[in-house]
């Protein structure tokens, strides 16, 4: 056995600097490809936290309202976020305009360019709407579900 070994030992095998060199090439091209899909994956996660957070608002706002006889106005991110301790989270980019029958929540995404709001007007109708349209997670059409 330990004969064995010697001459195993003794011969010159291994990979040739071109087959290195391919396999480098290889592992390049499979990192310049994945990386930036990468990102683009982080960026669209901070975009649905920050739609996350704009739903829950959203719901907190109508909660603050049930509770002072149907009207937004002086609805504050304070208030909303003593209603719904989750948006604590959110802290300061969170933003809320409000009106008696109207009112706008806004949370501005961790992923810089994304804003995301939503909208009621006195008819009720709610509007969603993006800052960077087609970026990330905003459509292109500057509208989202």
């Amino acid at each position: 056995m330990l004969q064995k070994l010697r001459v195993r030992m003794g011969r010159e095998e291994g990979f040739t600097l071109v087959e290195l060199l391919v396999v480098m090439l290889i592992l390049g091209l499979l990192a310049a490809i994945a990386i930036p899909s990468f990102f683009n994956q982080r960026d669209k996660a901070k975009d649905a936290s920050a739609k996350e957070a704009v739903r829950t608002a959203q719901t907190s706002i109508e909660t603050y309202a049930t509770d002072n006889d149907g009207s937004y106005a002086a609805a504050t991110p304070a208030a909303l976020q003593t209603i719904e301790p989750t948006l604590n989270d959110v802290g300061t980019r969170l933003h809320v305009t409000a009106a008696a029958a109207t009112y706008t929540v806004t949370v501005d995404s961790t992923n810089t360019p994304n804003t995301f709001s939503i909208s009621r007007n006195a008819g009720g109708q709610t509007d969603l709407t993006c800052t960077a349209a087609a970026s990330d997670g905003c459509p292109s059409g500057g509208t989202w579900d």
